[in-house]
């Protein structure tokens, strides 16, 4: 006896799917019998209208009611066709490749047609090309017009028409086996169809009015689950046994010696964040987000100051070797009149050196610790860890700092998250539920505007930008010079050549100055090396990959070239614009382009040299890209919605938020809503870690 079908039973469970198609549709992403139910179509036709033959014009798409006059089926190469009449004109459908046509087409057959109408310049007359035809009976309802017909995404060896097919036999068979896991009152509330309704009227909408309620409510699923979700996650750190820190002598030091007034914003986000180390009731869980230049290092500088101050040590993790390193020298510097002992943790580092950092945190005697991924690693341990910062959160994966969190024993540490990458406040509210935000949207005195301009190839434009280059050294500037992108199972070698080439050739153009190259395949000590040069003004341009992106920090560095800038993503762009004008000179940043470079590519660059403000960047780059590609959360799960989309649906995500707030601040474990439990465990309980409330 075979076994019940379920929401999980994979399609080849199911009866007529064998193992050709089963492959067929988990191209299409359908796995299981509930991935079919959800696979709505792409499109849809309206095929409600019949058009009267003597109004159809080239370049429409109608469908028609008409009597078959006469069929030809001559054979392949020459097409079938047949003279089609509706009482007000005549029109010729003409079929390529299909020699059966006179077999079910017969002179005196009433028919349905829909297809496109094209001119047709041999018999300099309007006919319709392929169209789809159905025979009209007086006992059945016609299946191809009338209506609005879905359009379902296919696959070569999975026509259209046989998708639509496996899932309307799906939901006929078992779309009762989906539960209805939305509260009652909120449905009542906001006037909701059933789920099972809403799902049915998506694959075959009677109206534009029904399918977008139908859209709305599924929509509504999507988002409602992942707030809950978010909600729960957070409310595991209610019961934590948070330090209580606050800032103190170190802390008042630092701020008074201070040669600049920090930035209202700066200073409203360590408020926000001193007052959260004021609650051992709930460790602190904040997303820090601040705009390239934006000051965050300073917000980070008082909150390891006020651990320290409160006798407990400090882990800041930074993405790469080279960030660490910028982090480490700057906080050393920074720190350095107040005697915190500070250590950096890499890779790199000997075992001899790493042995002895080991012992010096387990002692508790190194205060605040900063490194990479190194810091992950079993044998480091803290002897009272009280804050973990983390740089650039999104390269880490969402939910990977709990490796470190949990390095702290009996105590649960306050976490700030930084980014700067700015996150679109949509996706802040969805993807980062479970975060309190600080924001820093204000520059720092003496942060200049980037003058950004775009140029081309061609002879004239490579002219005057060889100029610009030559007049940015003569003032005693340097220059970044940053090379594509190279596509992912590419030569290994093109990375290199790329960058090693355009340092060849800029060193011909510009015989009298010094220029390095910089790129993936350099050892982390050559990298170093070079960075350190190109800080102290000993290298005039430097050509780089896109290792330069994220953090590096010369002041003197004031023009930036991104050569075939079309291939970078917005925030990219962003990212390797803010390396420059971060000093006194006037900045600038000149995009390349091509007669190769994609529509897509041009949109990007154009948006760059227009908006200068990165969180209007992030919309725009949202719009283009969605959600996973700009938070890292692909991976994970937690952005992949089945209907939502969360440019379009900023509405209905502040309603969900809103609904799922209240729910879960009234009943925290659902136990009053079994099956959204369930569903939110189903769903999403691996990705959020949500086992430890069950």
């Amino acid at each position: 006896m075979s076994a019940a079908i379920t929401l999980n039973s994979l399609v080849q469970d199911l009866k007529g799917i064998g193992e050709k198609k089963s492959q067929s549709l988990n191209k299409l992403g359908i796995f299981t019998l509930e991935d079919l139910l959800y696979f709505f179509p792409r499109r849809y036709e309206d095929r409600r209208t019949i058009t009267s033959i003597y109004k159809i014009a080239a370049g429409m798409t109608v469908c028609i009611e008409a009597e078959v006059r006469s069929i030809r089926s001559p054979g392949s190469p020459s097409p079938s066709s047949a003279v089609l009449s509706d009482n007000t004109a005549e029109i010729r459908a003409i079929w390529f490749h299909n020699p059966y046509i006179a077999k079910i087409l017969k002179p005196g057959y009433r028919a349905a047609f829909y297809g496109k109408a094209e001119y047709d310049e041999y018999n300099n007359a309007v006919q319709l090309v392929n169209p789809e035809f159905e025979v009209l009976y007086k006992d059945k309802k016609p299946e191809l017009i009338g209506k609005i017909i879905p359009v379902y995404p296919a696959t070569s060896s999975l026509k259209p028409k046989a998708v639509k097919k496996l899932v309307h036999e799906c939901l006929a068979n078992y779309l009762d086996l989906i539960k209805d896991f939305l509260p009652e009152y909120i449905k009542d509330k906001y006037k909701m169809r059933d789920i099972r309704d809403a799902i049915r009227i998506l694959h075959a909408p009677a109206n534009q009015d029904l399918w977008l309620r139908a859209r709305n409510r599924l929509s509504f699923d999507d988002l409602f689950l992942l707030q809950a979700g978010l909600f729960m996650r957070r409310n595991l750190n209610k019961a934590d046994n948070a330090p209580l820190m606050e800032a103190g002598e170190n802390y008042k030091k630092f701020f008074d010696n201070l040669k600049f007034k920090p930035t209202g914003a700066q200073l409203r986000a360590i408020n926000e964040i001193l007052n959260d180390f004021k609650d051992a009731s709930r460790s602190m869980n904040r997303l820090l987000q601040g705009d390239v230049g934006s000051g965050k290092t300073l917000v980070a500088a008082g909150a390891l100051l006020a651990a320290v101050d409160s006798q407990f040590q400090a882990a800041f993790m930074a993405p790469t070797e080279i960030l660490a390193q910028q982090h480490y020298l700057k906080l050393k510097s920074a720190l350095e009149d107040l005697g915190v002992d500070i250590a950096l943790l890499t890779g790199s580092l000997s075992m001899s050196e790493r042995k002895e950092i080991l012992k010096n945190l387990a002692s508790g005697e190194i205060k605040i610790l900063i490194g990479t991924h190194a810091v992950f690693s079993e044998n480091v341990k803290f002897k009272n860890l009280g804050l973990v910062i983390i740089d650039e959160q999104h390269r880490f994966g969402v939910l990977q700092k709990q490796a470190l969190i949990e390095k702290s024993g009996n105590l649960t540490p306050h976490v700030l998250v930084m980014t700067a990458t700015p996150i679109p406040r949509t996706l802040t509210l969805s993807v980062f539920g479970d975060l309190d935000v600080s924001i820093l949207d204000e520059l720092p005195p003496g942060r200049k505007a980037i003058e950004t301009i775009s140029l081309t190839d061609s002879l004239d434009d490579k002219n005057k930008l060889y100029e610009i280059i030559k007049k940015y050294i003569n003032n005693k500037n340097q220059v970044y010079w940053v090379c594509p992108l190279v596509e992912e199972g590419s030569d290994s070698k093109s990375e290199l050549s790329s960058a090693v080439i355009r340092g060849a050739e800029l060193t011909k153009i510009f015989s009298e100055f010094k220029i390095a190259v910089m790129h993936g395949r350099l050892s982390i000590e050559e990298k170093s090396k070079i960075m350190k040069d190109f800080a102290d003004n000993k290298i005039n341009i430097l050509v780089s990959t896109v290792v330069i992106e994220v953090g590096v920090d010369v002041p003197n560095a004031a023009l930036m070239v991104i050569e075939d800038a079309g291939q970078f993503g917005l925030a990219q762009l962003h990212q390797l614009r803010g390396r420059v004008g971060r000093g006194e000179a006037e900045s600038m940043c000149i995009l390349l382009t091509s007669q190769s470079t994609s529509p897509d590519g041009l949109e990007r660059v154009k948006a760059l040299t227009e908006i200068s403000d990165g969180f209007e960047l992030a919309e725009v780059d949202l719009k283009q890209r969605g959600p996973g590609e700009i938070c890292g959360v692909r991976q994970h799960g937690v952005t992949e919605f089945r209907t939502a989309n969360l440019v379009r649906d900023i509405k209905i995500l502040n309603i969900a938020r809103k609904e799922a707030k209240d729910l879960i601040e009234r009943d925290p474990e659902l136990k009053t809503e079994p099956l959204l439990r369930a569903e939110i465990m189903r769903r999403l309980g691996d990705e959020l870690k949500l086992a430890e409330t069950a």
